[in-house]
């Protein structure tokens, strides 16, 4: 049973529609339209929301959407040939309008699609009634056994094994050969094994003249010293093992001072304009003959693109997008979504496949990476102290991933915008956590001492130790920074893997209790399909965990160690695809002016190179 079909163009336009309830459905296709057409992510034709599900087929050549919605519990198996019947029917009767552009033409279709409803419903109740068919002798597995296969093995003694080989001919005869075999590898490396520990033996362990027994040396183990290390008595200055906060005068590289004052600058990736140029003058290069799409670029025609077209494209594009670093996963399902853009569409004579389909993944790849909403964390933090309270901003990542430095550099770019800044030490599990957060402190505070800002100290430390709840000491802090009028709150939490289900649950609560402004997601740019496992599973666990009925989840994401990966930068758009959260921050290198924001344009000229 059909709640909804409609037909509408791209501009927005209603050509036709069936409702067989009173209920208001244009909730349900506002986000379908905000979360899938305009998201580039119409790989997949069926999208749920509330209780009903959503089906949709896309005609790129008249830039028209045919929707249909039903409940999601129900099991319509004729929803995909409905649509195929209907989308035909509606273009044949009403082409010669669609062609002139009329849309505004009083569509009476309301007998052909009763018609191809109710042939799709009988259709579906006839292959209902079908018995199920059986599998051939060819589709069993019992065809795909091999002489390899029918190998019995017995038991291992002494190095030797009994084999039965079944072949052909002697099963036809009704003879079984049997045979013994030695493994001379494995005697000859057990040999040669033997051999190398007996000789090492031998020069690890002297005689002694007057006893039989062997006498190992005594060896004490030295500190090893580099040829350009320095003086080894300069070793005991280098430890901070034992320094009380004060104790060490911290010096100041006073030249980054200044440098991070207004709104983060855009992340620049280096690439060769080259190519690109070359392609839009239609010239071939006579240095890059291998490029991504040289082979295609004769594939041109004035027909309609369809799938066995695209295909040899799409495949050459998937494998670029992976080499990239893009997820397997979200490399299919954005190849999907451009060959269902593109299908039906006409080309000119002189436009070619490869060129169309590039431009198209391009369009979609500017897409993903522009944030659906505003990211102003400046503005956010003003607004909060006018209104007496601080902001506040948590952070999250597994092991390893550069929270606590990358919380450090985000630390001393608020406080170059002279605002100042709690970070609570909520990362009670690992040893040296603490002292981590501290060192960084006093690095700050050297670099921004009171006396140049009006006797104010711009940053502080709130810890409690190690082994407490990190969900109080995020309260006391936050409950801290409102009596002290300090304007934001960084809080860094334990790094933790996706699968440890203790330790999502504890960060769950921490967000569902503190209720911070941002929930900052902290990745590497290192990682491929294991971001999208990371990414999906935190935020899959502060959903699920939570027991408020609007669940707290990841408000962005802070991409680290993006200097190490030169041009494959699919990370970015494997993070920010699962979500569609925006790249807030990038991470490239180690001085705490190292902060970017992500420049879409570049990252995706990167990519496609």
């Amino acid at each position: 049973m059909l709640d909804l079909f409609s037909i509408f163009s791209k501009g927005g336009i209603v050509l036709w529609c069936f409702q067989s309830t009173s209920e208001i459905f244009s909730p349900s296709v506002n986000a379908l339209i905000r979360n899938v057409i305009l998201q580039e992510r119409s790989g997949n034709n069926s999208y749920n929301h509330n209780s009903l599900t959503l089906q949709y087929k896309l005609d790129n050549e008249f830039e028209l959407v045919f929707v249909v919605a039903y409940q999601k519990i129900l099991q319509l198996s004729y929803v995909d040939k409905f649509l195929n019947d209907i989308h035909l029917e509606f273009r044949d009767k009403y082409k010669n309008d669609l062609q002139s552009g009329h849309l505004a033409t009083d569509f009476n279709f309301k007998a052909s699609f009763d018609n191809i409803l109710r042939q799709c419903e009988q259709w579906a109740k006839s292959q209902a009634k079908l018995p199920k068919q059986m599998r051939t002798f060819e589709d069993s597995f019992k065809s795909k056994k091999t002489v390899a296969s029918m190998i019995e093995r017995k038991g291992d003694e002494k190095n030797k094994k009994t084999v039965k080989i079944v072949e052909n001919k002697s099963i036809a005869n009704g003879k079984v050969e049997e045979f013994d075999y030695e493994d001379d590898v494995i005697v000859a490396n057990r040999a040669k094994l033997a051999q190398k520990l007996a000789s090492k033996g031998k020069k690890d362990v002297k005689k002694s003249p007057k006893s039989p027994k062997a006498v190992v040396e005594n060896r004490t183990k030295k500190p090893r010293v580099w040829e350009l290390g320095g003086d080894s008595r300069d070793l005991p200055t280098l430890d901070f093992s034992t320094d009380k906060e004060g104790d060490v005068e911290v010096s100041a590289d006073t030249q980054l001072v200044g440098q991070m004052t207004g709104a983060i600058r855009d992340l620049e990736v280096e690439s060769d304009d080259s190519s690109s140029e070359e392609e839009e003058q239609g010239k071939p290069s006579p240095k890059k003959t291998g490029g991504m799409f040289s082979i295609f670029k004769g594939l041109v025609g004035s027909k309609a693109l369809n799938e066995e077209t695209m295909r040899p494209v799409l495949d050459k594009m998937r494998d670029h997008l992976i080499g990239k670093n893009v997820a397997a996963d979200i490399a299919n399902k954005l190849c999907d979504s451009v060959a269902t853009k593109l299908e039906g569409k006409v080309l000119g004579t002189f436009d070619s496949v490869a060129k169309t389909i590039k431009a198209t993944l391009t369009e979609s790849l500017m897409q993903i990476l522009s944030p659906k909403r505003r990211v102003d964390i400046l503005r956010d933090c003003l607004h909060a102290k006018q209104q007496g309270s601080p902001y506040v901003m948590s952070f999250c990542g597994v092991n390893g991933v550069g929270k606590s430095t990358n919380l450090a550099k985000i630390c001393f770019w608020l406080i170059e915008n002279d605002l100042s800044v709690l970070i609570a030490a909520c990362d009670t599990f690992r040893a040296g956590a603490v002292e981590q957060l501290r060192t960084h402190m006093r690095r700050l505070l050297a670099l921004h001492p009171p006396s140049a800002h009006n006797e104010r100290c711009m940053v502080h430390l709130y810890e409690k130790g190690y082994g407490k709840d990190a969900a109080g000491i995020a309260a006391e802090a936050i409950k801290y920074a409102a009596d002290a009028k300090i304007d934001v709150v960084l809080i860094d939490t334990a790094g933790r893997m996706q699968d440890n289900e203790p330790l999502m649950r504890a960060l769950a609560k921490l967000i569902k209790v503190n209720q911070p402004d941002l929930v900052l997601f902290v990745g590497e740019a290192l990682v491929g399909n294991e971001a999208v496992d990371q990414l999906v599973k935190f935020n899959q666990a502060l959903a699920d965990y939570s027991s408020s009925v609007n669940p707290h989840v990841i408000d962005g994401i802070v991409l680290t160690k993006f200097d190490t990966i030169d041009d494959k930068v699919g990370a970015a758009i494997s993070m920010t695809y699962i979500t569609g959260q925006p790249i807030v921050f990038v991470g490239t290198g180690q001085t705490y002016t190292d902060l970017k924001a992500l420049n879409a344009t570049a990252v995706v000229h990167a990519l496609m190179k």
